[in-house]
């Protein structure tokens, strides 16, 4: 019989800027809250996945696996997970199938990201190699002008505009004004967004998720595990899927759409049992404004071309049909890409069990989803997480 997935604790650094922190301490931050938030201790977690893209280029340091666990404390196999910004969205993947095969009852999943220690520039060549370094790379291309690109083509396609993606960024900034963990607690209006420095047309600089510094973190347990040591574990990770695409935009077929994500979502769905229909919130990879358009309609939340308009609507608000990003989103909350993922299912844990600061908004929701994407979304990892007691 396969084993459920709980997650028992969960922890998360506050986002933003701490140049002077390690990667390894501030998961180890994030590991500790987690360990006690789940009411275990070390040395019974039995493996470790953590998820880091950027250390060689941030720290000069790779290996990062064994730093990881001892970091929190533990002495257990250790593995790095590198998807790109994906990177900690596959290491709970990760965590899921190995307690599902029966092979662990007890692991450490997260991540964490040390950036601000570099420069805009040395941070955005280290961002640009989750792209195609030979034929992107070497081309000058860099994130906000690939994402530029598909913003463009998806406008020139379906129509929508500048102050349609304004909406998504003014929706996440008002989600993230009380989220303490947040990089940006502020409102922004969309004159705002507009009237910012462009970055890349259409982007203006409110359009772009920020660099940012911290750490993730979660302990999943087995049901029987959870239920033998008595622990309040009431979320369970029931479905999860990941894709993969083309590296390259050139080599698509279509760059208005996510197929890694379409398959993605698929798989969790199927896992989980549930449709589209049935998540009640989600929290999804927002790097850049237009990123949450095309994740909530690979997603199958929006028809193709449709999504373009759901914050202008007030659908992914705070107070509307289908909450999105009730963290701030990486947009607002900030985006340590290796933490991301991580980081996520810490907020999506805390919003199904009541003690997330936006919780109250939610109060009815029983099922829960989130998105974590590397690159032009070549990489993409879909957890549903549910409340099951």
């Amino acid at each position: 019989m396969v084993s459920q997935v709980r997650v028992a604790g969960v922890g998360m650094t506050p986002f933003g800027k701490s140049p002077e922190r390690s990667a390894r301490e501030m998961f180890g931050d994030a590991a500790d809250e987690a360990i006690e938030d789940a009411a275990v201790t070390p040395d019974q977690v039995e493996e470790v996945f953590y998820g880091n893209f950027m250390g060689e280029f941030a720290e000069q340091q790779g290996h990062q696996g064994p730093l990881a666990a001892e970091a929190a404390g533990v002495n257990a196999p250790a593995t790095r997970i590198e998807s790109a910004c994906a990177s900690s969205g596959a290491a709970v993947r990760m965590g899921v199938d190995r307690i599902r095969a029966g092979m662990a009852d007890v692991v450490l999943v997260g991540g964490a990201e040390r950036m601000t220690n570099l420069s805009t520039a040395e941070g955005t060549a280290g961002l640009a190699a989750a792209a195609d370094a030979l034929w992107e790379i070497n081309q000058g291309v860099t994130f906000p002008g690939a994402y530029s690109l598909m913003a463009n083509r998806y406008f020139e396609k379906y129509g929508g505009d500048r102050e349609d993606l304004a909406h998504v960024a003014v929706k996440n900034h008002d989600h993230a004004v009380n989220n303490e963990l947040a990089q940006f607690q502020m409102e922004i209006t969309v004159e705002k967004v507009l009237d910012a420095v462009q970055v890349c047309s259409p982007f203006g600089l409110f359009d772009c998720s920020p660099m940012s510094d911290g750490g993730s973190a979660a302990v999943l347990v087995s049901e029987e595990f959870a239920q033998d040591h008595g622990l309040a574990a009431p979320v369970a990770i029931t479905g999860t899927g990941q894709g993969s695409d083309s590296l390259a935009l050139h080599d698509r077929e279509s760059i208005t759409g996510t197929p890694a994500a379409d398959r993605a979502a698929e798989s969790a769905y199927e896992d989980a049992g549930i449709g589209p229909d049935d998540v009640d919130v989600a929290e999804v990879h927002d790097c850049f404004t237009v990123a949450e358009v095309l994740a909530i309609e690979s997603l199958g939340f929006y028809e193709k071309g449709e999504g373009i308009k759901a914050a202008r609507s007030g659908e992914t608000t705070i107070d509307g049909d289908l909450p999105v990003n009730l963290s701030g989103g990486l947009k607002a909350k900030g985006h340590p890409v290796g933490a991301t993922g991580g980081a996520q299912i810490s907020e999506m844990t805390k919003l199904l069990r009541g003690d997330h600061v936006n919780s109250d908004a939610v109060s009815d929701a029983t099922v829960g989803l989130t998105h974590n994407a590397g690159g032009t979304v070549a990489s993409c990892v879909v957890n549903v997480l549910e409340v099951v007691e």
